[in-house]
């Protein structure tokens, strides 16, 4: 059944029932799923592919056409990832108004939509990661974030709000949103392929390669960010989202790769903060801004980004740490007293030493022991705190490990025993005056 009303009857409605029924409140069916299709996009990412390889098994690939398919492929690609993504997404850096002009041209040829819908989707996606709200959310699939949710024809009120405003007042960014159709067809596909048409008689081979199989090349590069970049990698800096920090992405995505990364801090302008780590997008804005062509680039600072990464490592410490075995918490020893203790050790069976208020069974550890058994001997029925911690000597850290697996008491009333004890996760005293 079709629902049908008027946006003045639709205010005269009681408020459980303004949310009108919509197409998605149908199931997908035999009958119905064309109805679920988004075919322009769908023609458009399933279809040039197809183009591609026929023109690739019937057109000879010349090298002046490869070359410049290889250099249109960056120039666009690196307008998406610094104009598109870190300019117009994220606003890390101010741009001249030829720069804006220059990416909004050349991004066009992406033909990854306009400015003001990529940016408002990709705002979305930060606000909203990993939701249902998320326009390519990473918990839905490989498949639906890499480039299947752009086949669904999904309704705008099911993507999270995202604030556009500054999109909106742009001419710049409105003029080629109102023609985007235009400026795709034309940086899309004319302009690579009259490049190489006029420059050296390859129209053929223009539009096949540097026009259809680069634009197809640069889709799937881009879509890498919202799918292989989710998945695969490490979580340098957050654990609690998706995103994931790997080279191998940063060289498929112009430098975008290190995604954990921006996800922490989106307005940085740099992807990879390494000197060593790949992000071409990162240097080109370096020599618009030696150019003059760009200013007031963003970066957060190193202290914070630090502590995200000492936060993750302890984090992974933490969890090693729980694998290994540090004997019984001190909170679940029995507790004796003092004269509990010297009880226990009158009948020579029991080789208890105590020390920082933790009594220790070392019965099994006397021949063990490296300065010999009559040093633990001579011990067993005292406080040998003092002894331990260096009067005879200072023990090792290795030591006071492997005498944690000895615990078998506390002592009432003794003195506090101190947390950096490894069985224990907090940095407090443990007061042993129970």
């Amino acid at each position: 059944m079709v629902y049908a009303y008027t946006k003045s009857e639709a205010r005269k409605l009681p408020e459980a029932k303004t949310k009108l029924p919509s197409l998605f409140d149908e199931k997908v069916s035999l009958r119905n799923w064309y109805r679920f299709v988004n075919w322009p996009q769908s023609i458009l990412l399933l279809g040039t592919p197809l183009i591609a390889f026929y023109g690739m098994a019937t057109t000879e690939l010349q090298t002046k056409t490869l070359l410049w398919s290889i250099l249109y492929y960056f120039i666009t690609g690196m307008c998406i990832t610094g104009g598109y993504h870190r300019l117009f997404a994220h606003r890390s850096y101010v741009a001249s108004t030829a720069l804006k002009i220059y990416f909004c041209c050349l991004g066009s040829g992406a033909i990854e939509g306009s400015v003001y819908w990529w940016a408002r989707g990709h705002r979305a996606h930060h606000r909203w990661t990993d939701t249902d709200k998320d326009p390519y959310s990473a918990h839905r699939g490989f498949f639906f974030s890499h480039f299947g949710w752009m086949l669904v024809a999904r309704p705008k009120n099911r993507i999270g709000y995202a604030d556009v405003a500054d999109l909106k007042s742009d001419p710049i960014i409105q003029f080629q949103h109102a023609h985007y159709p235009w400026f795709a067809l034309f940086f899309g596909f004319l302009f690579p392929t009259l490049v190489a048409g006029l420059g050296w008689a390859d129209f053929r081979g223009g539009y096949f390669y540097a026009a259809v199989a680069r634009m197809c090349f640069l889709h799937h590069s881009t879509f890498c960010v919202n799918s292989l970049a989710h998945i695969f990698g490490e979580g340098t800096f957050d654990d609690h989202h998706t995103p994931r920090d790997h080279w191998v992405t940063a060289v498929i995505t112009f430098g975008e790769g290190y995604h954990n990364f921006h996800h922490e801090f989106p307005q940085d302008y740099r992807n990879a903060i390494r000197w060593y780590q790949y992000d071409p997008t990162k240097w080109m804005i370096k020599t618009c801004l030696f150019l003059g062509l760009a200013r007031d680039l963003k970066t957060f600072p190193s202290n914070e980004v630090n502590k995200g990464i000492v936060q993750m490592k302890e984090k992974k410490l933490m969890a090693e740490r729980r694998q290994l075995a540090f004997g019984t918490p001190l909170q679940d020893l029995p507790i004796y007293t003092w004269d509990e203790y010297q009880d226990l050790m009158l009948n020579g069976r029991n080789k208890w030493i105590l020390i920082e208020g933790v009594l220790y069974d070392v019965c099994d550890f006397m021949h063990d022991h490296p300065g010999g058994a009559k040093y633990l001997s001579s011990a067993v029925g005292k406080d040998m705190t003092t002894a331990f911690n260096g009067a005879i000597y200072n023990h090792s850290n290795a030591a006071r490990n492997l005498l944690t697996t000895f615990r078998c008491g506390v002592l009432q009333n003794g003195m506090q025993v101190m947390a950096d004890d490894p069985s224990n996760d907090d940095t407090d005293l443990v007061d042993n005056n129970l």
